[in-house]
């Protein structure tokens, strides 16, 4: 049973955290199209290319039409020379030839370029970056020629606009190494969230030990519609997260929420959208959201837990004179240790990663003040599209889960689990 563990392992945890690591080394957007690939050398896209190499160089051929004076032939001339001269450097290549031949031939015929080793093709990283500034330096020149001759502004606008996407078709390396992560350890925004989550994890968890061990001693008693009392416990938890989350946030809203109403009459918040709009009101209103929704959760463990205390142990310590108070920290704590531990670092972790509720009830705002890591870090992926970003994001969240995890066994649990090596 080994083998199938540790490949059930590296499929399901060491493979996507690998390939989230691989991506967070590269500056990978795919709201870009020089950066939409993940390139460890410079590459060309071949389609790009052609299609805007051919209208350039009649654009440019153009220009000289326009110039009545004269005054600019020398100066297009040389430009298109020098595009030219770039243009057969590239061809130089054998199979880059071949592969542009066969796109042109695509084009003219109006057909897409699916094919993305047809498409794209490694070319050397000192040529591509030679090539990109001289289309800077000739697209500061067609400024300064725009700038001073009226009549022909808007034909040398639409040959810059037709340069600046055949730069755009040269795509150099976006290997960054560990750049996001160094930019990371100074953006104030991901310290911010991490900040938020760190407290929202202690606090939730807290709450949720304290009202869960509570529920967990009354519905352990025997009293008539125990059953009903317990099923009835679990509906805060059976309830998807988001769905409760749109429902909170429906009792939060300040226009029509009984919740806020009635907070505010009792005077514990200043108006009805103080929850909502506030920094403040926002983490209570999250934090008051999770305990009620797993708190029955952190009852139902430390339920399972109680009922495997022998009841011989309270009967000898009636017998001794033990009172309701010394049992419960004398009996049911001690014998409950192992329980709330396991109780704990589940939740634990949970509530690190929570992303459903906060983006659900308030969209980590206002002003990014209830924004988790996790939403900060799924707002990079898929708002921004910045693959690369956003991965270190993961990562990051998934090395402070690996800490605290570590942490949690190292420094609270090493005791229990020494006791459970020695059974």
């Amino acid at each position: 049973m080994i083998l199938p563990s540790i490949i059930l392992i590296i499929a399901v945890i060491i493979w996507p955290i690998t390939v989230s690591f691989w991506n967070s080394m590269f500056d990978y957007q795919l709201n870009d199209p020089t950066r939409s690939e993940k390139m460890l050398s410079a590459h060309i896209d071949l389609e790009r290319y052609a299609d805007n190499y051919f209208l350039v160089n009649n654009s440019m051929k153009n220009l000289q039409s326009f110039d009545e004076t004269g005054l600019q032939k020398e100066t297009f001339s040389d430009l298109i020379a020098g595009l030219d001269s770039f243009h057969q450097q590239l061809l130089a290549d054998t199979e880059i030839e071949q592969k542009y031949q066969m796109v042109e031939e695509m084009l003219i015929n109006f057909e897409p370029v699916n094919d993305d080793e047809l498409r794209y093709s490694s070319i050397d990283n000192d040529f591509a970056l030679t090539y990109k500034n001289y289309i800077q330096e000739t697209l500061n020149i067609l400024s300064r020629v725009e700038a001073s001759s009226t009549d022909m502004a808007n034909a040398i606008k639409t040959v810059k606009e037709q340069l600046t996407t055949l730069e755009s078709s040269i795509l150099q390396s976006n290997f960054i190494g560990f750049e996001h992560y160094i930019n990371y350890l100074f953006d104030g925004r991901m310290w911010s969230s991490l900040s938020l989550t760190s407290m929202f994890t202690v606090i939730s968890v807290l709450l949720e030990l304290v009202f869960g061990l509570i529920i967990a001693l009354i519905i352990n008693r025997v009293f008539h519609g125990r059953g009903l009392v317990r099923v009835s416990v679990l509906i805060p938890w059976a309830i998807p997260t988001a769905v409760a989350a749109m429902m909170w946030r429906f009792l939060y809203d300040g226009q029509s929420g009984i919740i806020a109403y009635y907070l505010e009459r009792i005077g514990l918040i200043a108006d009805t959208g103080y929850l909502l709009s506030t920094s403040a009101g926002g983490v209570i209103s999250i934090i008051l959201a999770d305990v009620w929704k797993t708190t029955p959760y952190m009852a139902l463990l430390l339920l399972a837990g109680l009922q495997t205390i022998p009841g011989q142990l309270y009967e000898a310590a009636q017998v001794d004179g033990a009172n309701r108070f010394n049992q419960f920290f004398k009996i049911t704590l001690p014998m409950l240790k192992s329980t709330i531990l396991v109780a704990v670092l589940f939740r634990t972790l949970d509530a690190f990663r929570v992303f459903d509720l906060i983006y659900v009830l308030t969209g980590g705002g206002p002003a990014n003040s209830t924004e988790s890591i996790s939403v900060y870090a799924y707002k990079t992926f898929f708002s921004q599209q910045n693959f690369g970003a956003g991965s270190a994001l993961s990562i990051i969240v998934f090395l402070c889960i690996v800490l605290i995890s570590v942490l949690f066994i190292r420094f609270i649990g090493s005791d229990l689990f020494e006791k459970k090596a020695n059974r």
